[in-house]
């Protein structure tokens, strides 16, 4: 059996038309094909943060369908954005997504966690909202959807189990 072949490093010059093609892939439903221009990117350019954005939410597009990513995955992206506001705005969005997927789920439980995701998504983007540019109203309407949400499902945290001791 052949080892699969290595990766090719991209060239600098490429790396702008590399984004767009990441971002065109988001949008055409292929996260997949957009995560691994990002990583081809980053391997060129470590602190991309256009890169780093685009990634995580190709990540953040593949939660909860069935494609082996987990939260923990785009979560580790976080950190490596310089913009406050945008660790914030981010760090929402991949709770809302988060939510938004287990509100789909229906299993036990499902229904309190996606609510404690959309109340700790809810935080993100009022942190967002303090820090964002004059003129951006992304995270107010981003948070204003997740009230929403709350608002018209009967959603609530998990109920508070009592301590059961086991006599012997």
């Amino acid at each position: 059996m052949k080892p699969p072949p290595a990766l090719e490093r991209l060239p600098v010059e490429a790396i702008p038309a590399a984004l767009e093609k990441a971002a065109h892939c988001r949008l055409i439903n292929e996260p997949a094909q957009a995560e691994s221009i990002c990583h081809d990117i980053l391997l060129v350019e470590p602190d991309n943060q256009r890169a780093l954005v685009i990634l995580l939410l190709a990540l953040s597009d593949r939660i909860g369908r069935g494609y082996a990513v987990g939260l923990v995955d785009a979560q580790r992206i976080l950190p490596r954005l310089r913009d406050e506001y945008e660790r914030a705005y981010y760090a929402g969005i991949l709770c809302d997504r988060r939510a938004k997927a287990l509100l789909e789920q229906v299993h036990p439980g499902s229904p309190s966690d996606a609510y404690e995701y959309l109340r700790e998504a809810i935080d993100w983007y009022e942190k967002a909202e303090v820090l964002s540019p004059p003129g951006n109203s992304e995270a107010l309407l981003r948070r204003n959807t997740c009230a929403r949400i709350l608002a018209g499902n009967p959603l609530g945290p998990h109920p508070e189990e009592p301590i059961r001791l086991q006599s012997e």
